[in-house]
């Protein structure tokens, strides 16, 4: 009998493969150095905000901006190296957890299901569904996309290649930084979008189900943590609404606009006003009496 988390049988590669990265990345103190502390930073962000934040999610999910073709690919490239699966796959499973928010069992990562299921263990375990199929019918753009047909295919090669020149740069110290601590912290930060902006924080949106905005992930997440303000008007570009919402992706974004490369890009709608919540009941997370449908 294998073992199963929630129902879903135990993926032991994916068990594997991420404690060596965890292992790995508690070489860290034992290979300091400036230079890779630096090489830490750099490919940090290149991975988690560019890839994932403004390319995996606002870009080829959401579609909240354009930008040239050509360098789509080039930012999905640096999002394969957050070793969060091909870009194909990632959009289809997100745009599957907008579907189904926060139902329980339904929801690829609902806290409802417990909180560390939704942070690390729907990542532990076989996803029970036919991934081409969720991929044909949720990102079926991507899908008809040769390049990103083979991009997702090849989703592994960037790190792995990355890994080589990290090693014949600086040896090991770049490895353990450049690779198995910068994965652990990125994929964790990600990860708490899941299951703490699902769980803790403010609510300023009546939406029909549990996000929430919360400060500490918006800084690690490098803005995503404006969960709430996320799953309200999700075509955005920009997640954090208020002054002090430090949302780093959309800086990223607004450089974009500013060289002439993003275009298109989607702000809030006209209505946004009517789904806030008054101000006492948005600081308390108290759940929404009326329950509206989000937008697509």
């Amino acid at each position: 009998m294998s073992l199963t988390w929630n129902g879903k049988s135990v993926d032991w590669t994916n068990v594997a493969y991420f404690a060596v990265l965890h292992a790995g990345a508690l070489l860290a103190p034992w290979t300091f150095s400036w230079s890779a502390l630096a090489v830490f930073a750099a490919l940090l962000w290149v991975s988690f905000s560019l890839g994932i934040g403004v390319t995996y999610h606002r870009l080829l999910t959401h579609r909240g901006f354009r930008i040239p073709k050509a360098l789509e690919y080039v930012f999905t490239l640096c999002g394969m190296l957050a070793s969060e699966g091909g870009p194909i796959s990632w959009v289809a499973k997100h745009r599957l957890h907008h579907k189904l928010s926060d139902r329980p069992q339904q929801d690829l990562h609902t806290p409802k299901d417990g909180f560390w299921w939704s942070h690390i263990g729907w990542v532990l375990t076989r996803p029970g569904f036919d991934t081409s199929q969720v991929e044909a019918q949720y990102a079926h753009e991507l899908v008809a996309d040769p390049v990103h047909r083979v991009l997702n295919r090849l989703h592994v090669v960037p790190n792995v290649l990355v890994g080589l020149a990290l090693y014949a740069w600086g040896g090991w110290p770049f490895v353990v930084w450049g690779v198995f601590l910068r994965l652990v912290v990125g994929l964790h930060a990600t990860w708490f979008v899941n299951s703490a902006a699902h769980t803790w924080g403010y609510r300023t949106y009546d939406t029909p189900e549990g996000s929430t905005n919360l400060w500490w992930v918006g800084l690690v997440a490098w803005g995503e943590g404006w969960h709430n303000n996320h799953h309200a008007f999700q075509r955005a570009a920009r997640h954090g609404h208020a002054w002090w919402e430090v949302d780093l992706n959309w800086i990223a974004i607004r450089a974009l606009m500013t060289l002439r490369l993003a275009t298109d890009v989607q702000g809030l709608p006209r209505h946004s006003d009517r789904l806030r919540l008054d101000a006492r009941r948005a600081l308390s997370g108290v759940e929404p009496a009326v329950v509206t449908k989000p937008l697509a």
